[in-house]
C-alpha cells in the first residue's frame, strides 16, 4: 500500500565544499528516496545549507566579503555537487531564505505563547566552530570535547528555553516510540543524556547579528541551532513539500552522530512546545575514516566526491560507499578497497552478467524469451524491501548481489554454449532477472540502471518489479563498468593520494615538553608478522614491548616481508587509542619513515631490551 515518505538531511554549514561524509548522507538520503519513488510512495527529499551563525559571520570578516556573499558561494558549490552526485532532492532550502526566517519566527512566537521561553544572562563556555554552549562538565581540560580547541567565555542578555520542562516528556515518548532514534546504541546514549537532567538552554545571541532577528526584540538574534533545525518544518510550508509534515508522513531525518544531541533532544523538545508532531525517525550514521585516520586537511586525506566520481563514474562512488559499511556503523574509506569492489562487483559481477548473456544471445542469433523463475526471485526481493524499510541499504545491496551471483552460476551451470542446451529459455530467463535488477538497482546506481534497460531492448520507466513472462530483442551489449587495469589503478592511487606537504610550524601545531612527555615510546621487539586479508599495503604485527605483547596493523607490507621483520626492533608508541583497522584491532603504532610509501622503520644504535622506555 503507498504511502507518504519525507526524508531529509542535516542542512550543511557553509564553512567549505563538501566532502565524504557530506556525500555519504545525502546519497544514502537520495537512494532512500529513490527506492519510495520505486514503490509507489508519494515521497519528499530535502537537503540544503545552514548559512548562519557566529562562525560564517568571523570567516566572512577574514575574507573580507559580505557573510551573505560567503554563504552564497558555498551554498552554490553543495547546489552543484548534488547535481553532479545524481542527487533527486526536490528542493534545496537555506537559513537565508525569507520564507524559511519566517517560520522560525513563527515558531519561535508559538513556543513563547506556551510559556517557554523567557529572558535572563547567560555565562558560560561557547564553541564557535560546532555553534554549541558546553557546561564545565562537558570540557575537556578546557577544550570543546569535539573538535579538541579552546572555547569561548560568552557573557550576554539571552533569551532562555525551558528544556528542562520536558524532560520527563522527552523520556516518556522515547519510550512509546523507540523508532525515534535509531540505532539503539544511539538511542541508549541519548536516554542517558536526558535521564542526567536537562538544563534550561540558551536560544539567542546578542554579541553579533548574522542570523534570524528575534521577534519583538531588537539586538537578538535566534541561536543557530534553533535557526537550522527548523528547516524540516519550514520547507514542509512551501509547495514543493506542502503538507509534508501531516501525521500521516512517514518523516526520517538521516545525520550524522556527532549531532544527535540537537534533533533528539532540542529539536522534539521544540516541537513540543510548538504542538507540533515529532518526526519518525531520527537515524544517526557513524563517522568515515580515511585508512584508519580521521580526514583533515593537514594530512592531506580529504576525500573530494566529485574527483572520484569524475574518473570511476558516478555510480561506481555511489555504490562503494552505500555497499562498504551498514548505515549507523563507523566506516573506513580506503581508495584501494574502492578499486576492488569496482572490478569485483561492479565489472565481473553484474557487468560480466549483462554483457556475457547478451554476447551469447547475438553470438547464436537468438530470440530469447523468459519462462520460469529459477532464481527464488520473490524472497530476495521481499529481504531486499525490507531491508530499506529498516533504513539499511547495504544489505538490500547485498541481497541483489547474491542474485547476481545466481545468475553467473546459473549461467555456468546450464552452459548455454553447449549445442543441445534451451537457448533461449536460459538466455531469456537471465535477461528477465537482469531487467528486475535494473529496477531495484535504480536507488544506488541511477545512471546504470537506465543503461542495463536500454541494453535489454526496453523501454520502462523505473518501477518496482515482478518476474514476467517475455520475448527480448536486446541490443548489442557495451560494458556496463569497464574494467580497471593494474597500470590504470597504479595511476588512479596516484591521483587521489597526493604527497603530503609538511606544513610551516606554527604556534597552534607546536607541543610543549610536558605533551611530549604524554607520549609512551618503547622499544618493541617484532614476534611475529603476517598479511592483513585483501589489504595489500598491511601486516598485522605481534609486539612485545617488555611488559605486555601487542597486536598492531601497519603500513609497511610494500617495503618489507612478513619473515624479515621477526626479531627486528622498533619504536613503539604504546599509548595510542586502539583502533580497527580493515577488521583487525591495532593496539599501538610503530614509527616509520615515509610518506607515500615506507621506506625504514624506527631503530636503535645499539641494541635494548623490549620495554626500554624512548625519551
Amino acid at each position: 500500500m503507498a504511502k507518504r515518505f519525507y526524508v531529509t538531511t542535516p542542512i550543511y554549514y557553509v564553512s567549505d565544499v563538501p566532502h565524504l561524509g557530506h556525500a555519504y548522507t545525502t546519497i544514502v538520503a537520495d537512494a532512500l528516496a529513490r527506492y519510495h519513488r520505486l514503490r509507489g510512495d508519494d515521497t519528499r527529499f530535502l537537503t540544503g545549507t545552514d548559512d548562519h551563525g557566529q562562525k560564517i559571520a568571523r570567516l566572512a570578516e577574514a575574507a573580507s566579503v559580505s557573510p551573505r556573499a560567503f554563504a552564497d558561494k558555498f551554498a552554490d558549490a553543495y547546489r552543484a555537487a548534488w547535481r553532479a552526485l545524481e542527487i533527486s532532492n526536490d528542493d534545496f532550502i537555506r537559513t537565508t531564505d525569507p520564507d524559511h526566517e519566517a517560520t522560525v519566527q513563527d515558531l519561535w512566537r508559538r513556543m513563547a505563547e506556551k510559556g517557554d521561553i523567557y529572558l535572563g544572562d547567560y555565562e558560560g563556555w561557547y564553541c564557535v566552530p560546532c555553534e554549541q554552549f558546553y557546561t564545565e562538565k562537558e570540557l575537556e581540560k578546557g577544550h570543546c570535547p569535539v573538535h579538541k580547541k579552546p572555547v569561548e567565555k560568552v557573557k550576554e542578555q539571552s533569551y532562555y528555553f525551558r528544556l528542562s520542562k520536558y524532560q520527563e516528556p522527552l523520556l516518556a515518548y522515547y519510550a512509546a516510540h523507540p523508532e525515534l532514534i535509531q540505532p539503539e546504541v544511539r538511542r541508549n546514549e541519548v536516554m542517558a543524556f536526558v535521564r542526567g537532567g536537562l538544563q534550561d538552554i540558551s536560544i539567542s545571541r546578542t554579541t553579533f547579528q548574522w542570523g534570524v532577528p528575534v521577534p519583538e526584540a531588537k539586538g537578538h538574534v535566534v541561536y543557530v541551532w534553533l535557526d537550522a533545525l527548523t528547516n524540516y518544518y519550514s520547507a514542509t510550508r512551501r509547495p514543493a513539500l506542502a503538507g509534508f509534515w501531516d501525521d500521516d508522513v512517514e518523516i526520517v531525518h538521516l545525520i550524522g552522530k556527532e549531532i544527535s544531541r540537537f534533533h533528539a533532544v532540542y529539536w522534539p523538545a521544540f516541537l513540543m512546545s510548538a504542538g507540533l508532531r515529532l518526526p519518525t525517525t531520527v537515524f544517526c550514521h557513524g563517522w568515515w575514516t580515511v585508512d584508519g585516520e580521521k580526514m583533515s586537511k593537514t594530512l592531506g586525506n580529504v576525500v573530494d566526491p566529485l574527483v572520484l566520481s569524475q574518473d570511476l563514474g558516478v555510480d561506481a562512488f555511489r555504490y562503494f560507499i552505500l555497499r562498504e559499511v551498514p548505515l549507523g556503523a563507523d566506516g573506513d574509506f580506503s581508495h584501494e578497497a574502492l578499486l576492488t569492489r569496482y572490478n569485483a562487483e561492479l565489472a565481473n559481477d553484474l557487468g560480466n552478467l549483462l554483457n556475457r548473456t547478451l554476447g551469447m544471445v547475438h553470438k547464436y542469433g537468438i530470440v530469447p524469451k523468459s519462462n520460469i523463475d529459477p532464481f527464488d526471485l520473490e524472497n530476495r526481493v521481499s529481504r531486499y524491501s525490507k531491508h530499506m524499510e529498516e533504513l539499511q541499504p547495504s544489505r538490500a545491496l547485498e541481497e541483489l548481489w547474491t542474485l547476481v551471483r545466481k545468475g553467473n552460476a546459473f549461467i555456468d551451470e546450464k552452459a548455454p554454449w553447449k549445442p543441445d542446451a534451451p537457448r533461449p529459455q536460459i538466455l531469456g530467463d537471465v535477461l528477465e532477472l537482469c531487467r528486475v535488477l535494473s529496477h531495484l538497482l535504480e536507488p544506488f546506481l541511477p545512471e546504470r540502471a537506465v543503461e542495463m534497460r536500454r541494453q535489454l531492448g526496453l523501454d520502462e520507466p523505473a518501477h518496482f518489479p515482478s518476474w514476467q513472462s517475455r520475448t527480448f530483442a536486446p541490443t548489442v551489449a557495451t560494458p556496463l563498468f569497464p574494467r580497471i587495469d593494474d597500470d590504470r589503478k597504479k595511476e588512479l592511487l596516484a591521483k587521489w593520494t597526493p604527497k603530503r606537504e609538511a606544513p610551516p610550524a606554527s604556534d597552534e601545531d607546536q607541543i610543549t615538553f610536558e605533551q611530549f612527555q604524554k607520549l609512551d615510546l618503547r622499544v618493541g621487539q617484532v614476534l611475529s608478522a603476517e598479511p592483513v586479508p585483501k589489504a595489500k599495503k598491511l601486516l598485522q604485527l605481534t609486539i612485545d614491548i617488555g611488559t605486555a605483547k601487542r597486536q598492531v596493523v601497519a603500513g609497511i607490507a610494500e617495503t618489507y616481508r612478513p619473515e624479515e621483520l621477526v626479531g627486528k626492533k622498533v619504536i613503539f608508541l604504546a599509548n595510542l587509542k586502539p583502533a580497527t583497522i580493515r577488521g583487525v584491532r591495532s593496539e599501538g603504532m610503530i614509527l616509520a619513515a615515509g610518506d607515500e610509501q615506507v621506506v625504514a622503520l624506527s631503530g636503535l644504535d645499539r641494541d635494548a631490551a623490549p620495554g626500554t622506555k624512548v625519551r
